[in-house]
């Protein structure tokens, strides 16, 4: 079951921190969401003025993450939505996000927070946009992750 074990972080040193967030604009109301989940999540971290990019859909998600990293962002959230339909974009588009943001985070060393929901419907979505009424905050949890991950790695090469 989805959302069953996930651990909890908390975020200390993470102010200094220069964290860029990168979104899709389909689906708006989950977008919406999840943006203001990860905004909270780098809020309680006192990270302070995050880089807020917006691209057309998660296919672009990676390209733009990439970018990013290069640019000595600490870490990058990427954010997005892709919900199945009756024929096999839904299987390219989520092979690609995953695919290609897994690649800008193993080859630029820059922890990527995953927040690419894929789901069945509408409705999954919805539950996991961190919404009023949602189960879960995909957005929230991803730049946690993010964040852990910069810490955890500055700390063991500190």
């Amino acid at each position: 079951m989805s959302g069953e074990g996930a651990p909890t972080l908390r975020i200390e040193k993470a102010g200094d921190l220069r964290v860029a967030v990168v979104a899709a604009l389909w689906h708006t109301t989950v977008m919406d969401g999840l943006l203001a989940g990860a905004r909270r999540a780098l809020d309680e971290a006192d990270v302070r003025d995050p880089l807020v990019l917006r691209v057309p859909g998660s296919f672009e998600l990676p390209v733009a993450a990439a970018r990013l990293a290069r640019a000595n962002y600490d870490a990058v959230v990427a954010l997005g939505v892709v919900v199945r339909g009756a024929t096999p974009h839904f299987d390219y588009v989520c092979h690609a996000a995953t695919d290609g943001l897994t690649r800008v985070a193993v080859d630029t060393g820059v922890p990527v927070g995953f927040g690419v929901l894929t789901t069945d419907d509408d409705a999954q979505a919805l539950d996991r946009a961190g919404l009023e009424g949602s189960r879960e905050d995909k957005g929230h949890e991803a730049a946690q992750a993010a964040l852990a991950t910069v810490v955890a790695l500055r700390d063991c090469y500190a």
